[in-house]
């Protein structure tokens, strides 16, 4: 966004950014889905995302999600590119995306490893035994990531690789409000605003690790308490806990309130397709697009469930549910290939 962050009304153009990665969404997400099952999963697939309050409704936001859910979709894209294709191209773009998507959402960093672990994986079973050759991946993507890193260890008082949010995320899900009540298993700043020591002019690094601290105290502090909580952070992701919270997060954050319900509508349809649709793909792909499901299911554990940390995983349920759609319409060709 920062070209266009210049002037007196940079938000409407940074807006007009957000809007232009959902419209590169839907036609990505139709191409992803041709790739994987043909014409018919592709048409679906697009016309599935164009719809999906689920996706539409971040374009208007000044926030993360429709510059990561692309960079998700790109990566699905470029990943199958280099088992198929295996050239040095490839092997950059994906790298580029990795770290891109690393930059967009910090918990998008553990996609790397997951999609590293998958090359060797698929090209293994391609009796493909060069591991080495995923190494140019990890080097791009780490390259990417290089300059924002050292910018970070060289201006905080403390060691920072992506962002200080990390300690106000962790204290806002790790306190009394969060672990009981109707904010059972989200984040609330309610536990932000509640810290006795915070002072603005307290330094960012310096403040996460003390935030980050208080979390960790208050975990050790309620560990019998911990179970409940991050079932009932998953209930939260899957739209299965906590609804009325959830979608007062969302008109918070500029969401509509009738686009918010119309999400969680839309999500259960879409989800019980997705089951479905992943019977259907061949084992390599279904792997592939289950890893920003495995990267949002660790990334709820570990911090908090809602439906911005679900965000990630929104581009492979759009295509597995596109997969079923097509399937129950009778292209069954390209079902459960090794």
């Amino acid at each position: 966004m920062a070209p266009f962050s210049w002037g007196d009304d940079f938000v409407r153009w940074q807006r007009m950014v957000t809007v232009a990665c959902g419209i590169t969404l839907v036609w990505l997400l139709g191409r992803l889905g041709t790739r994987l099952g043909g014409r018919r999963v592709g048409v679906a697939a697009a016309a599935i995302a164009a719809v999906a309050p689920t996706l539409w409704m971040n374009d208007g936001l000044v926030m993360s999600e429709s510059v990561s859910m692309l960079l998700v979709a790109c990566v699905l894209w470029f990943a199958l590119d280099t088992v198929e294709r295996d050239d040095r191209r490839s092997q950059v773009a994906l790298g580029v995306a990795l770290g891109l998507g690393a930059l967009a959402r910090s918990e998008l960093v553990l996609l790397i490893p997951l999609v590293l672990l998958w090359l060797v994986i698929a090209r293994r079973r391609r009796g493909d035994a060069r591991v080495r050759s995923v190494l140019p991946v990890a080097m791009v993507a780490a390259a990417v990531l290089l300059p924002w890193v050292a910018f970070n260890l060289a201006r905080f008082e403390k060691p920072v690789l992506l962002t200080t949010n990390d300690g106000t995320t962790w204290l806002g899900a790790n306190c009394a409000d969060s672990y009981r009540g109707a904010t059972m298993g989200g984040w609330t700043v309610l536990c932000v605003v509640a810290d006795p020591d915070y002072s603005p002019d307290e330094e960012p690094s310096v403040r996460s690790a003390r935030q980050r601290s208080l979390a960790v105290h208050y975990v050790r502090d309620h560990l019998s308490d911990v179970p409940g909580v991050v079932l009932a952070r998953v209930g939260r992701t899957l739209d299965l806990y906590g609804l009325r919270d959830l979608v007062h997060q969302d008109v918070g954050e500029e969401r509509p309130r009738w686009a918010a319900w119309a999400g969680v509508v839309s999500f259960w349809l879409l989800a019980a397709a997705a089951v479905l649709g992943a019977r259907l793909v061949r084992r390599r792909d279904r792997w592939l697009l289950l890893l920003p499901v495995l990267l949002v299911l660790c990334t709820t554990v570990l911090f908090y469930g809602g439906h911005r940390i679900r965000s990630s995983a929104e581009p492979t349920v759009v295509l597995l549910a596109a997969v079923a759609v097509a399937a129950g319409r009778g292209a069954r060709g390209y079902r459960d290939q090794p």
